[in-house]
């Protein structure tokens, strides 16, 4: 209905890299690898729960799985009986409108802090996002395949 998951990838940042439960650059390695499988976000979360302060392991990714799942899970079994009115009414599709632009702006601003400031640092750097980007979207490759061939580009370039 609005946006996906990525809408908390600046909050999970805040929550976990700044007080320094996990480094920037575990926080990124996470992220990039939870792109290859489905659920994205979900995987990220049980990801930063294990890697994370105790209760860490298993437990703390359990813990973070659902304390990202829960709240989302309760609003749409709690706003399911009323959709259907809902979608039909027009000052409701204003504002759904309005929220999808927002969630828009979010996941740009997802997408410019933390990743693009951290891992865009040179124009080889944007090279390798531009054809990430073309793969995904001009010749339809499966994003597990892009994220194998960047991580072997970013190899690459590290090694030159």
């Amino acid at each position: 209905m609005v946006g996906g998951g990525h809408v908390v990838l600046p909050l999970l940042q805040a929550e976990v890299v700044t007080p320094g439960w996990v480094s920037s650059a575990e926080f990124l390695a996470g992220y990039g690898m939870a792109q290859a499988v489905p659920g994205p976000l979900f995987t990220f979360a049980a990801y930063l729960g294990a890697i994370g302060p105790a209760p860490n392991g298993l437990a703390g990714a359990l813990i973070a799985l659902v304390a990202l799942s829960l709240p989302g899970l309760l609003l749409v079994y709690g706003m399911l009986p009323y959709c259907d009115a809902l979608r039909l009414h027009p000052t409701a599709q204003a504002a759904m409108r309005g929220t999808n632009a927002a969630v828009v702006g979010i996941l740009g601003s997802a997408l410019y802090t933390p990743v693009w400031t951290s891992a865009v640092l040179t124009s080889r750097d944007f090279a390798v996002a531009l054809a990430g980007f073309l793969l995904l979207t001009v010749w339809k490759l499966a994003p597990w395949i892009v994220v194998v061939l960047l991580a072997a580009a970013g190899a690459t370039l590290r090694l030159t």
